[in-house]
């Protein structure tokens, strides 16, 4: 019965003859994918013994030509994060400054200075201009940058203590996204995990007794930024560590995490680069989180303990790439100038400012759909300020689960949540230009209702 119906589809040639599809203007390699899947669909339909009324030739190849179009557009797209959640990791975390984005394109354009001195007509270091700038921001004596945060981790543990026992906090021992587990690259790096303390409470004298034993050569602290202990706790300060690592001739290895420059839209005890990196050997951080930029791991510390990283033939496997590079240049800059990349500014907006956006959106949508500014509440995300909640303003829209699927589904995805029965866009996430985005959106939605 099945072959036999089979028999009744239209041939590949016949379908990509077709007007609808051979005229589309798409390469034919993409055609005949588009057709392929048209095909495959109804072929596996009519093996399973589903009842399948075959569409004519040129339905079917407008069928085909939508499959080519949705193959031909990249998977990797821009969406609208109207979540609330400044750097969302599933949506690529800090979005990029405008020097920054004009800085990757003329990077991506063209030929660039890499790699070679203009100065000597010779051949010089990729990274040397953001290293002069890590160094001007952090006060550091030298200053390093490689692809993220795990590959900095990573180059630490394996150039600086391999065989060595590295005491670290029970309290400290976090898992980040993906599964990367603090003990597995310590594991890999070639170090030994030495484990001090109790999961809320870790005093000096637990470090001082590993050191005194010789069970550890090295002490490594991490900051949990992705969660927070509260209750009966005690942890140890980074300068009471590095005056125990100074007395038994240790380095002492931070993980910062999250990576915050000086004071900000943080608490005060926020420890920052320069209060980690004054103390420590060495502290590594993430580019795409509190500094806002593109990601990387940026590792800063004493000179001597920096230039061993860089020529460590390890750093060149994990070193960043051109456009990479031009992003964190940039984003330093912005840091320098003074001007708030786009993180700080969504972290630093007022109350006042953010229910003047949502008022002003929902004005704008009113007519399309039913909508109304709320107060909620958003999170900065991506592994930083753990448990600081950011009182936020949004647009309540209904009904939620329809409209959910419908604009997660534009051209331009918008992205919010349901809260309550209501789909709520939190305007602190929302970029210039971004408001005429979701009225197109809503204005499709509305002519689409019966």
């Amino acid at each position: 019965m099945a072959d036999s119906t089979l028999s009744t589809l239209p041939r590949m040639d016949a379908l990509l003859a077709c007007p609808a599809l051979a005229d589309s203007g798409l390469p034919y390699a993409l055609r005949k994918a588009g057709a392929n899947q048209v095909l495959d669909r109804l072929r596996h339909a009519l093996r399973a013994g589903e009842h399948v009324e075959i569409p004519s030739l040129t339905a079917l190849a407008e069928q085909a030509r939508q499959a080519a179009e949705a193959l031909a557009r990249p998977g990797l797209k821009r969406v609208v994060n109207a979540t609330g959640v400044v750097l969302h990791t599933n949506l690529g975390r800090a979005p990029m400054s405008r020097r920054a984005a004009e800085a990757v394109a003329q990077a991506a354009a063209g030929y660039s200075n890499l790699e070679y001195d203009l100065s000597t007509g010779k051949r010089g270091s990729r990274t040397a201009r953001v290293e002069e700038l890590l160094k001007e921001l952090t006060g550091a004596e030298e200053a390093f940058a490689v692809n993220n945060n795990a590959a900095a981790v990573f180059l630490m543990l394996s150039v600086l203590t391999p065989g060595m026992g590295v005491a670290i906090s029970r309290g400290e021992l976090v898992e980040i996204g993906g599964s990367f587990r603090v003990p597995d690259v310590m594991a890999r790096s070639g170090a030994r995990l030495v484990e001090v303390g109790a999961t809320n409470k870790t005093r000096l004298s637990d470090y001082e007794r590993v050191l005194e034993s010789g069970q550890a050569q090295a002490l490594l602290k991490v900051h949990p930024s992705n969660f927070k202990v509260v209750g009966f706790t005690q942890e140890v300060g980074v300068e009471e560590l590095a005056a125990l690592a100074a007395r038994y001739g240790v380095p002492l290895l931070c993980d910062l995490g999250s990576g915050a420059l000086g004071p900000g839209p943080w608490p005060q005890d926020y420890p920052t680069v320069q209060k980690w990196g004054a103390a420590a050997d060495v502290v590594c951080f993430s580019g795409d989180k509190l500094l806002g930029g593109p990601q990387a791991g940026i590792l800063v510390g004493k000179g001597e303990i920096i230039r061993r990283l860089k020529t460590d033939p390890l750093a060149r496997a994990l070193r960043l790439d051109k456009l990479s590079l031009a992003a964190l240049e940039a984003t330093l800059l912005d840091w320098r100038d003074g001007e708030a990349v786009p993180t700080l500014a969504m972290l630093e907006m007022s109350q006042k400012e953010l229910r003047q956006k949502a008022e002003g959106l929902a004005a704008l949508l009113a007519p399309l759909c039913p909508c109304e500014a709320v107060e909620t509440a958003g999170e900065a995300g991506g592994g930083t300020l753990p448990g600081e909640e950011l009182p936020s303003w949004a647009v309540a829209l209904e009904p939620a689960e329809a409209l959910e699927a419908f604009l997660r589904g534009w051209s331009t995805p918008i992205l919010g949540h349901i809260h309550r029965g209501k789909l709520l866009l939190d305007v602190r996430t929302l970029l210039p230009g971004e408001d005429a985005t979701i009225r197109e959106a809503l204005a499709a939605w509305k002519g689409a209702q019966p």
